[in-house]
């Protein structure tokens, strides 16, 4: 959720605020919006979590939950919004950490470590704002329906899928941010009028074409033998980089994070803490 826009240049601080720490798609920052309609449901808050011990229980049983094929796909939902709960919480407390990752079972330590670690970086990519973003929150197409354009870009592109969907979770959250940024990029995949007219085909906003044109955009650059280079290219920072690696790490590493990935919602830092922005919002 950086929404800065391929092809943009640097960062501008001002766009990007949810998440795990950054933002996806707004449009000016700086403009004063309305209040966001309350959620459908109240976001899902770890039981009793007080330290990093009690953090590190939870999202053993929660990633555990989430990579099991047994798990019920209607738990996914509420798994994966408590994952990033999590998560958001390790991000934003260090001195959590050690505790917490000395609960889980050895095979999700690096899983954890990365995740923090993503979240770090985008965290630190962006800064509280006054006002909340004029942005409109929507559901995203269906899982399945967005891996299958991954995968269609995968393989017309030979870019790996997870980074593309590594990629559009943080520039919109999966296209659940509705908005421009203040460098004028537009659609799920974040891209200005500019970068889009060279390689973009159909409509911006269409999630196909969007996936399609950064895959299209990312081989220009590189990929997919040398990812770091075209990942730069589609942003100019070193911790966007990383971050984006890390996601499609895990997803590459197991298909079913990306289960867990798909239900992160949309946060956006102020100076009077993290809001929640649910679907609804803006509308």
């Amino acid at each position: 959720m950086l929404l800065t826009g391929c092809g943009a240049g640097s960062l501008d601080d001002s766009r990007a605020q949810l998440q795990d720490s950054p933002s996806a798609s707004p449009t000016s920052a700086s403009e004063t919006t309305p209040s966001p309609t309350p959620s459908p449901s109240p976001s899902p808050s770890p039981p009793a979590i007080v330290d990093g011990a009690g953090a590190g229980k939870a999202l053993a049983e929660t990633e555990t939950a989430i990579r099991s094929p047994s798990t019920p796909p209607g738990e996914l939902a509420a798994l994966g919004r408590r994952q990033q709960v999590l998560y958001r919480t390790l991000v934003a407390t260090p001195a959590w950490r050690a505790d917490a990752l000395a609960q889980l079972p050895p095979a999700l330590v690096p899983v954890a470590s990365a995740n923090i670690e993503a979240g770090a970086e985008l965290r630190a990519l962006t800064r509280p704002q006054q006002s909340l973003p004029l942005w409109r929150i929507v559901e995203p197409p269906p899982a399945n329906e967005l891996l299958a354009h991954y995968k269609q870009a995968e393989t017309e592109f030979g870019i790996p899928w997870q980074y593309l969907a590594s990629i559009h979770l943080v520039e919109s959250r999966l296209g659940r941010i509705r908005g421009t940024s203040p460098a004028g990029a537009q659609g799920p995949m974040q891209f200005i009028p500019s970068t889009w007219a060279r390689y973009g085909r159909g409509d911006i906003n269409s999630p196909l074409d969007s996936i399609l044109a950064a895959g299209r955009y990312l081989k220009a650059a590189g990929a997919p033998g040398n990812m770091a280079r075209a990942l730069y290219a589609y942003n100019h920072s070193d911790r966007y980089v990383k971050a984006i690696t890390l996601y499609a790490e895990q997803m590459i590493k197991d298909e079913r994070a990306w289960l867990g990935y798909y239900h992160w919602q949309v946060y956006y830092r102020t100076v009077n803490g993290d809001v929640e922005l649910p679907v609804g919002y803006g509308s």
